[in-house]
């Protein structure tokens, strides 16, 4: 008996919701990124992009346990000499917390091609609303 291998052409891609809201980061992040993967799927295979479409509403609600809103900062670089910036969670999630859920679940995603495919099937909103009713969203209880 062979193993089966999944094709990227036999691959079936559905639209979930995930709701953040009262829910930690980390934990709705994990579970995104697992649906953007398509390990949730019997006939997940590793090398196979497989994955889902992932909708994330209720961004601004979600929650940071402990003291990361203040101890955790996300950092970037200008390119120039001395340009490092910084800045904390509690302002990136005031301002946009559409990216700090975007970074969550990029930085759960494998760093290659797959990762990156896979990133571009992730909508997130930072209310209860999103524009994609048409493709007919399922909501996803995991949680």
């Amino acid at each position: 008996m062979s193993t089966f291998m999944a094709k990227k052409e036999s691959i079936d891609r559905k639209w979930y919701v995930i709701d953040a809201a009262d829910k930690p980061l980390g934990k709705t992040a994990a579970l995104a990124a697992s649906i953007l993967r398509g390990k949730h799927r019997p006939e997940f295979t590793p090398h196979v992009d497989c994955g889902e479409f992932v909708i994330i509403i209720n961004a601004e609600k979600a929650v940071l346990t402990g003291k990361k809103l203040d101890q955790k900062k996300y950092y970037h670089h200008s390119g120039y000499i001395g340009g490092l910036k910084e800045v904390k969670y509690r302002t990136l999630m005031a301002t946009k917390p559409e990216f700090a859920v975007e970074l969550a679940v990029k930085g759960m995603l494998p760093k290659n091609s797959i990762g990156a495919k896979s990133l571009t099937r992730l909508k997130v909103f930072a209310g209860p609303s999103h524009n994609h009713e048409a493709q007919k969203p399922v909501p996803y209880t995991s949680l």
